[in-house]
């Protein structure tokens, strides 16, 4: 229960529902309560005083007891709608609140908290569990509330009526409680082993339908089948144990019912002959018992959504819970490039795996210059690339731009200034404008400048060959487009924020020699106000640049010009070569 301390604060935030919800079950069990109390009156003067001579007295007598009993009725519904309205809306109004301050979680998050942890498993903690956190919010605090209230306002009539009657038909009580108090730690225990299964099983799904085009290519549709059943079937037993073990509760405390309504016809039958008890009476402690046969009914299936609800909130608060590594400075001065960028000395081993990336690197790229990075798979170069964007913060040694470290600026200040091309394109399901105009600071632009920046990226010609142009909806992850249309579009993305630093991380790959070389002639005709950082395998693609550096092992092992490191024969040089005969080759096969 100590995990569902954190909703404390919604409690306080929306606390004139939670009082209103309070004050309206009050007032709706008031009226509740009352209709038993004119039941028993109704029926004590009927036996005494009521002398019914004719038909029509009968249909009078009838009408006026009818008639106020559905007053009062009406009225305990009407009070009943009120609780509803204002605590179960407050559970939505707390479940919306929860769900954005577990995204803004996410988004304050860095990189590294999403290489450690399943897409399937965050999307499971902000759909499943903070549902299962609202059932506890509105169902669950409604139904306690009205228990108490109802428990309270009845078992005081009770004893008015008949104290030694009330004790007998009370006792089933107790036993009820010394049951749910067994079974609660049991429900605990395996709710908290049900979230975890579904977590797993949302993760498989998650990651089928990402890469369903691996797993039809690999004819591996019946292992993934089998993979999901697999946790399927255990989520299935792990929901059965639950069910069976919440399955108890309904039937025995319905027979504890049951037996004091028993209680109450059989001792308060022999009490009525010793004139220690009206009829109305009787009747009325049976209308009583009956009245707290739900609220002591739903005491199990409460305490099931509280059980779950912990456990869900417990999953909910690890994440919350969790300090982001990379913390942005909050002075609000403006990034401005003037001058350069440095490495200095930096060095980068990663945690998970005691991998050393980066080892004492140094090297400075100098405003409006065109900046390459080459090297062989698992050189360090994307690793430069998180270290210039500080998604990654260096072990050792420091990154700076004019002097200043990084570590020290407003970091999304920073980054509206940056725009960067990744290797692996990311479009989302909607118009190509719209992801276009996802680079844009303030996701607006003007239409000359939309296609500005397409016609640098050379994708404006084949967006307007589509038959709805720029509104094509694309699929999900652009799966309607080709590689390279998607690198090419997300080159538009990244050059419609107008960024004083472009990163390219060998994100032309999968475009032909000729459409390269147009695109990097006209990002060489920007402004020259923009620097621009080329990460590449291919030497055609960072040839004209006016430095390169050459990484391997994670250190620096050659710099310079195109043309000095071709001179200084050495690994560039080879790397050169290689690519040369590559190319050949495969010319000549054509």
């Amino acid at each position: 229960m100590k995990s569902l301390q954190h909703l404390n604060k919604y409690f306080i935030k929306y606390k004139w529902h939670f009082l209103l919800g309070i004050l309206f079950t009050i007032v709706s069990n008031y009226f509740g309560v009352q209709m038993p109390l004119y039941v028993k009156t109704t029926i004590d003067s009927l036996m005494q005083n009521v002398q019914i001579k004719s038909v029509n007295d009968a249909l009078w007598v009838s009408l006026q007891i009818g008639g106020f009993y559905m007053f009062l009725s009406l009225c305990k519904g009407f009070f009943l709608f009120l609780m509803r309205q204002t605590i179960i809306v407050m559970s939505r109004h707390i479940e919306f609140d929860l769900k954005n301050e577990i995204y803004d979680q996410y988004q304050k998050l860095d990189m590294s908290f999403y290489k450690k942890n399943r897409t399937g498993d965050l999307m499971n903690r902000i759909s499943e569990d903070v549902s299962h956190v609202r059932m506890y919010l509105g169902p669950g605090i409604m139904y306690s509330i009205n228990l108490f209230v109802l428990f309270t306002l009845v078992v005081y009539q009770m004893i008015k009526i008949s104290p030694s009657l009330t004790a007998f038909v009370l006792i089933p009580l107790p036993i009820m409680s010394y049951l749910i108090y067994k079974v609660s730690a049991k429900m605990n225990f395996l709710s908290k082993k049900v979230q975890e299964e579904q977590s797993l099983l949302s993760t498989i799904a998650q990651e089928s339908f990402a890469g369903i085009r691996v797993i039809k290519a690999y004819g591996q549709q019946n292992s993934t089948e089998k993979k999901f059943n697999q946790s399927s079937d255990n989520y299935k037993n792990k929901s059965m144990k639950l069910v069976f073990v919440n399955a108890l509760f309904i039937p025995t405390i319905l027979f504890l019912i049951g037996l004091s309504t028993i209680l109450s016809i059989y001792l308060g039958g022999n009490m009525s002959f010793n004139n220690e008890i009206s009829l109305g009476g009787i009747v009325a402690f049976i209308f009583f018992v009956n009245n707290l046969t739900w609220p002591f009914a739903s005491i199990g299936w409460v305490t099931s959504l509280i059980q779950r609800a912990a456990a869900s909130q417990q999953r909910i608060n690890e994440f919350l819970e969790v300090k982001p590594e990379i913390k942005s400075n909050d002075n609000q001065k403006s990034f401005s490039f003037q001058n350069e960028v440095t490495f200095n000395e930096v060095s980068y081993t990663y945690k998970n795996t005691g991998i050393k990336a980066l080892n004492k690197l140094s090297f400075t790229i100098k405003k409006g210059e065109t900046f390459a990075i080459i090297g062989k798979t698992g050189s360090g170069k994307s690793t430069i690339l998180s270290l210039l964007l500080r998604q990654l913060d260096p072990s050792s040694g420091q990154v700076s731009y004019d002097s200043t470290d990084l570590k020290n600026m407003n970091l999304e200040l920073f980054r509206n200034k940056v725009g960067i091309v990744p290797q692996e394109v990311f479009l989302f399901s909607d118009t190509i404008k719209n992801n276009i105009l996802f680079g844009a600071n303030n996701n607006s632009a003007t239409d000359a400048e939309l296609k500005e920046c397409c016609v640098t990226a050379d994708i404006h010609d084949t967006i307007l060959s589509f038959e709805d142009d720029f509104d094509t909806v694309l699929g999900e992850r652009g799966v309607n487009l080709s590689g390279g249309q998607k690198q090419r579009i997300s080159i538009a993305r990244a050059l419609l924020r107008n960024p004083k630093i472009l990163i390219l991380d060998d994100c032309l790959s999968a475009v032909d020699t000729e459409t390269e070389n147009r695109i990097l002639e006209r990002l060489k005709e920007k402004s020259a106000d923009q620097t621009t950082v080329i990460v590449s395998h291919r030497i055609s693609t960072i040839r004209n640049a006016e430095k390169i550096i050459v990484i391997d092992g994670g250190q620096m092992i050659e710099e310079g010009s195109h043309e000095s490191l071709l001179k200084n024969k050495g690994f560039y040089y080879d790397m050169y070569q290689q690519q040369l005969n590559e190319e050949s080759n495969a010319n000549s096969e054509d």
